[in-house]
C-alpha cells in the first residue's frame, strides 16, 4: 500500500477493508496529511495522537462551528445547528451552554441512575437468556443506552423503539439499510424532522409543566443571562439522544466482540472482575466508535510544518490517534489490563464527551451481567458493520449461548 492508495473517503474500506493498516502508513510517512476529494476541496488527515491533542486543544484555531464530520461537511451551517448544538459551538459559548446540562452528568449525580441501570440491563437479557440465541446489537447493546437516555430526557419508555430507528437513521444515513434508497442528506434531514416534531410537543409540555428531565433543564436554563430558545433546546436534544445511544451502544457490541475474539483475555477479565475498570478503557480504545471529528481552521496555521490556510478542514482520526505507537505500548494488542490508557475515544478538551461518565457505568453493568449470565456467548455469524467512515458501529452481531433461566438477582444493587 502507498500514500496515494489511501482513501478514507471510501467506505469499503471501513466496512470490509484493514483501516488500521492504512492509518499505519499515515503515521509513519505523513501524520499530517492533505487528502484530496473528487470534486471537491480535501482535508488534513491528523493521525498522530500529540497532534490531535494540539487540535482539539486549541478551539480558537480549529473551530467546531462549521460541521464536525466529513458526512455532513457541506452541510449550512444553520441547518446543522451551528453555534446552537453544543458539540457546534466553540467557546465560551460551548461552555455556557454545557454547563445548564453538565451537573447531571457528574460521576456523583449519575449514581443516582445505577440502580435503574442495573434494573434495565437486567430484563434486557431477562428477555433472551431463555432463547440461547440473539442478534447482540439489536437485542442487547442498543437497548441500555437508548433506554437510559430516554429516561434521563423524560421520554416515556413506549418511545424508546421511535428514538432507536430514528437515531439509526441519523447516524447510518450512508447505509442502505437505514436510508432504503434515498441519498444521505435527505435520510438525515427526515430524521432529524421526525426528531424535532417529538422534541417540540415534549419541550412545550415541560414549559408548562417541570420535571427533573433534561429537557426541563434545558426550559430552565439560561446562557449570559437569556433563556434557550426551543431552536437551540431542540438542537441539544437531538444531539443527547444520538450521542447518548449511538457510542455506548457500539462500544459495548466492540467489547464484547473483542473479548470473544481474544480468548486469553475474556478468561483473564472473568478470573479477576477487578480488572473491569481497565477492560472498559480498553474497550474504548480498541473501538473507538466516533471515528473522526472535524475541525475547521479559522486562521492560517501550521502543524508539523504543513501549512493549514483559513477554512481548511482538519480531520483527527480517533481511530488512527488510539493505536499511534508513541504513546500505547503494542497498540494493537487488545489488553484488559493496559496501563495507562490515554485513549482519546471521547475526545479531549473543551468537547469531551459530556455523557463519558454515563457511557462507562453502561457499559460496566452490561458487560458485567453478559459475563455473568451468558459466559460461554460465542458468535454464531459474521458481524454486519455500519457503512459509515464516521461511526464504528456494529449493526448485527448474532450470537448463541446456553439458554438458562431468567433471573433479576444481578440487576439488584
Amino acid at each position: 500500500m502507498k500514500l496515494d492508495d489511501i482513501n478514507l473517503q471510501d467506505l469499503d474500506l471501513f466496512v470490509n477493508g484493514d483501516p488500521h493498516r492504512a492509518f499505519a502508513l499515515l503515521r509513519r510517512e505523513a501524520p499530517v496529511y492533505w487528502h484530496h476529494r473528487e470534486g471537491r476541496r480535501g482535508f488534513w488527515a491528523i493521525t498522530r495522537y500529540h497532534d490531535a491533542l494540539q487540535v482539539y486543544h486549541d478551539p480558537h484555531t480549529y473551530s467546531s462551528e462549521f460541521g464536525i464530520s466529513l458526512t455532513f461537511d457541506n452541510v449550512m451551517p444553520e441547518q446543522a445547528g451551528s453555534g446552537m448544538m453544543m458539540i457546534l459551538t466553540d467557546p465560551p459559548r460551548h461552555n455556557r451552554i454545557r454547563q445548564v446540562i453538565s451537573p447531571r452528568f457528574t460521576p456523583r449525580a449519575l449514581s443516582a441512575y445505577e440502580p435503574e441501570i442495573r434494573k434495565i440491563c437486567a430484563e434486557i437479557l431477562d428477555a433472551v437468556v431463555e432463547r440461547g440465541e440473539c442478534d447482540f446489537v439489536v437485542d442487547v447493546a442498543a437497548k441500555v443506552p437508548t433506554a437510559a437516555i430516554c429516561e434521563m430526557l423524560g421520554i416515556p419508555a413506549e418511545y424508546r423503539d421511535l428514538m432507536y430507528s430514528l437515531g439509526n437513521a441519523a447516524i447510518g444515513s450512508q447505509d442502505p439499510e437505514y436510508n432504503q434508497g434515498r441519498s444521505a442528506m435527505e435520510t438525515g434531514r427526515n430524521a432529524q424532522a421526525e426528531f424535532f416534531g417529538y422534541f417540540a410537543k415534549l419541550i412545550d409540555q415541560r414549559r408548562k409543566s417541570p420535571g427533573r428531565d433534561l429537557i426541563s433543564a434545558f426550559t430552565a436554563g439560561e446562557v449570559d443571562g437569556v433563556k434557550l430558545t426551543d431552536l437551540e433546546i431542540l438542537f441539544n436534544a437531538f444531539l443527547l439522544i444520538i450521542g447518548g445511544q449511538e457510542t455506548t451502544r457500539n462500544a459495548i457490541s466492540g467489547g464484547m466482540l473483542a473479548l470473544i475474539n481474544h480468548p486469553l483475555e475474556r478468561a483473564k477479565l472473568t478470573s479477576n472482575p477487578a480488572l473491569m475498570p481497565t477492560a472498559i478503557e480498553e474497550f474504548l480504545r480498541w473501538t473507538t466508535p466516533v471515528t473522526h471529528i472535524l475541525r475547521t481552521a479559522r486562521r492560517d496555521t501550521e502543524l508539523r510544518g504543513e501549512k493549514i490556510r483559513e477554512g481548511d478542514k482538519v480531520v483527527v482520526w480517533n481511530i488512527s490517534v488510539n493505536r499511534d505507537e508513541e504513546v500505547f505500548a503494542e497498540p494493537d494488542r487488545f489488553d484488559v489490563a493496559r496501563s495507562p490508557n490515554d485513549h482519546l475515544a471521547f475526545g479531549h478538551g473543551e468537547h469531551f464527551c459530556l455523557g463519558a461518565h454515563l457511557a462507562r457505568l453502561e457499559m460496566r453493568v452490561m458487560i458485567e451481567q453478559v459475563m455473568q449470565r451468558m459466559p460461554d456467548l460465542e458468535l454464531a455469524g459474521k458481524p454486519e458493520r455500519l457503512r459509515s467512515n464516521f461511526v464504528a458501529g456494529i449493526k448485527h452481531m448474532p450470537v448463541r449461548f446456553t439458554p438458562s433461566l431468567r433471573s433479576h438477582s444481578v440487576g439488584k444493587a
